[in-house]
C-alpha cells in the first residue's frame, strides 16, 4: 500500500459530480480529505489517497479525464 497527497481543483462544471466518492468505490482506495476551499468559481480539495499505486494512478487519470486538475503534494499541505 502507498499513500499519495494531492490537491484536486474542480471547475464549476464538475463540482457536483461525486468524483472523490467514485475513486474510492471503483479503485478500492481510501480517501481522506485534509483541507477544502470551496467558492462559486473554483473548489480545491487536498486529500490523501491510500491504496495500490496502480489504482491511485488510474484514479487520478479518471479525475483528470473528468476535467479535474490534479497536483501532487510533496510536503505539508499549507493553508492558502
Amino acid at each position: 500500500m502507498t499513500k499519495w497527497r494531492v490537491v484536486f481543483t474542480f471547475s464549476p462544471e464538475v463540482i457536483t459530480e461525486p468524483i472523490i466518492y467514485n475513486l474510492g468505490q471503483q479503485f478500492r482506495r481510501v480517501t481522506n480529505i485534509l483541507r477544502a476551499d470551496l467558492t462559486e468559481e473554483r473548489s480545491r480539495i487536498a486529500l490523501e489517497m491510500e491504496g495500490k499505486e496502480k489504482d491511485i494512478e488510474t484514479g487520478i487519470a479518471l479525475a483528470t479525464s473528468k476535467g479535474v486538475r490534479v497536483d501532487l503534494v510533496t510536503g505539508n499541505i499549507e493553508e492558502g
